[in-house]
């Protein structure tokens, strides 16, 4: 029989390997400025177009290569990092496999410049399909160029599954952002297309922050620095009040190498408890430092995933270190009544403590409730408890809010529900209006139908009849805008700026008129009129954090994402208290939706209750 085993050609081989390293435009970034930063370099600057697609080029200035190494550098697993196997334990390096440059140039066309400071000449290489079609000595400042064209020209398949340049550009901000952190001593630089995006000086950790993230993280950030035997951990923290819906702005170090590890991450942000609301996210920037030998680094072929010898250590000690430095850090900043002159008037610091004072204060139910033990949390019986309740209620404001995101039904909406009645169908949310809706637990609406009855979630069915109505929105003319008195000024870190920048337009379409207002900052000059919010920042953040992830911009599935995020924001919480007439309204918008059983995250919104189930249960 014929043999069917066969080795593969070289370059197809390359082009396979390649694609465990080179994924993206993202990944070549990545492998091109640790190589720069291996080499010594104070100054790297990044040069692209077309989000990576049609160039990507690193330059720095460090140490350079020989005409002999220029050449062997694009050799699979070529490295000047390991010469033994115990190498592979002592890594302090960012690059050590020698994989970056062979794969790039398996996939790309590549224009190597270098030259050592102790060369006349440098030297340049042209590379196609992994082989070099020219060498020659060229005039060079010190340091190495490498200029990548045509990401996958020769793998058209791989080039197809690329997404927008948008999403693509952002990948590449965040490589950019993980090598900038870990390096604050390196001057980095980032030209898209021929605009500078960042502008980094070379300066300590925390400038380097304000840098990336902007100002408004100058006085919020709190400083971590725990030595021990085992590992250090230093960095900075951001406070509580600087917590996001997003959680973009969280990054670990491991020996100056970005991690992803949900574990330790889990490790932080649970050393805020209950610092921060839940479904929030603090800012970190953490460095862990530990000897190589205790860390492998070899266990994906981006080197982004690494395993500890012992984990739950590492957990322990980052937690620790968290928390002391909130200690360090007042929650509740103390009051320096030193600072305010109209305190030191006051009867009570300058008429003296007279004993008639003293014994009058004795005598108050409040004084002795506080010095007798155990009974620091009771309230004198002289109190007036008969509405405590009312402190946990929503107040009467509140309710006309809730009852404001719910205008009352239009006459046209009236004749659809009148047809929607008449037709056979969802019985379930069949209203009669005979009898009454009542809320249960200020969470569930219930109410009497022929069959039995109906118990409606009412967060999730407000939920689904905003997402119905946002999806809707983008086949027609848009949602109305409210215009604002005083425009709100609103921040974004340079990668969220990018995301915003790229779907303006369809914010608009959906209410949100934000302008540019200088580096990585918008004004937010209105908002939807129909669903107005205390705070559309928080909005904004959420709807950043649906649509980064989605595979293609201005696309069916970018636009439902944002739906579902402002559905999220605009509908009515569990908890809230609502009239009748609001609770009718949902329901009868819900009887209005294409779905009205399943919420878009696959939850039931209602449950019924049989007229039979109850017969059979009571036995009557």
């Amino acid at each position: 029989m014929e043999n069917k085993i066969q080795t593969l050609p070289a370059h197809l081989a390359n082009q396979i390997a390649a694609g465990e390293v080179i994924q993206r435009p993202a990944s070549a970034v990545k492998e091109l400025l640790e190589n720069a930063v291996d080499a010594g370099a104070t100054s790297v600057r990044l040069i692209v177009e077309d989000a990576g697609k049609s160039l990507l080029q690193v330059i720095d200035d460090g140490v350079g290569m020989s005409e002999t190494d220029a050449r062997n550098c694009f050799g699979r697993h070529a490295t000047s990092k390991i010469s033994a196997v115990d190498d592979l334990f002592r890594l302090s390096t960012m690059g050590f496999r020698g994989e970056a440059l062979a794969s790039i140039a398996a996939v790309a066309q590549v224009i190597l410049k270098t030259r050592r400071v102790s060369d006349e000449m440098g030297t340049e290489l042209e590379l196609e399909n992994s082989v070099v079609t020219r060498q020659q000595p060229c005039a060079f400042s010190q340091g190495t160029s490498v200029a990548m064209k045509n990401l996958f020209f020769n793998v058209p398949a791989r080039r197809n599954f690329l997404r927008s340049n948008a999403v693509e550009l952002r990948y590449i901000s965040e490589e950019f952002t993980h090598v900038a952190l870990a390096f604050p001593e390196v001057f980095f630089s980032m030209t898209n297309n021929g605009q500078e995006i960042f502008h980094l000086e070379r300066g300590v950790l925390k400038q380097r922050i304000i840098q990336l993230f902007g100002n408004s993280l100058t006085s919020q950030l709190v400083a971590v620095k725990e030595k021990t035997d085992y590992l250090d951990v230093s960095g900075y923290i951001g406070k509580p009040a600087t917590a996001k819906k997003t959680r973009g702005e969280q990054y670990l170090f491991v020996n100056k190498r970005y991690v992803r590890n949900p574990y330790l991450s889990h490790a932080i942000v649970s050393a805020y408890e209950e610092m921060i609301p839940q479904g929030s996210f603090p800012f970190f920037a953490l460095f862990i430092e530990l000897d190589p030998a205790q860390v492998d680094v070899n266990v994906h072929p981006t080197k982004q995933e690494i395993k500890f010898v012992d984990e739950k250590i590492v957990y322990a000690f980052i937690r620790s270190a968290i928390r002391h430095a909130l200690a360090q850090f007042s929650i509740a900043p103390s009051m320096d009544f030193n600072l305010e002159p109209s305190i030191q008037q006051l009867d009570a610091v300058v008429k003296p403590y007279t004993t008639e004072n003293k014994l009058e204060a004795e005598g108050g139910g409040i004084y002795k409730s506080f010095i007798q033990r155990h009974q620091a949390h009771r309230i004198g019986s002289s109190s007036n408890l008969s509405n405590w309740k009312d402190f946990f209620e929503s107040s009467p404001k509140e309710k006309q809010v809730v009852q404001a995101d719910m205008p009352q039904i239009s006459n046209q909406l009236e004749t659809e529900m009148e047809k929607w009645r008449s037709r056979p169908g969802n019985a379930s949310l069949q209203l009669l209006f005979t009898s009454p809706v009542f809320q249960l637990h200020q969470t569930y609406i219930v109410f009497e139908q022929h069959q039995g009855i109906t118990i409606l979630h009412q967060q999730l069915a407000h939920q689904q009849v905003l997402f119905e109505k946002f999806k809707s929105a983008w086949q027609g003319k848009g949602m109305a805008i409210q215009q604002s008195l005083f425009p709100q000024v609103i921040n974004l870190s340079p990668i969220d700026a990018q995301v915003i920048q790229s779907i303006l337009p369809d914010l608009l379409h959906m209410g949100y008129q934000l302008e540019p207002f200088g580096s990585n900052t918008f004004l937010l000059q209105g908002a939807p009129a129909d669903h107005p919010t205390d705070n559309d920042q928080q909005v904004l953040e959420m709807i950043l954090e649906d649509v980064k992830d989605s595979t293609s911009m201005l696309h069916q599935q970018y636009r439902e994402r944002m739906s579902r995020a402002m559905a999220r924001k605009h509908a009515v919480k569990s908890g809230a208290r609502l009239a009748e007439e609001t609770m009718r309204d949902i329901v009868e918008r819900l009887s209005l939706c294409q779905q009205s059983t399943i919420h878009f995250d696959g939850k039931p919104i209602f449950i019924e209750v049989k007229n039979d189930f109850l017969i059979e249960s009571f036995g009557i």
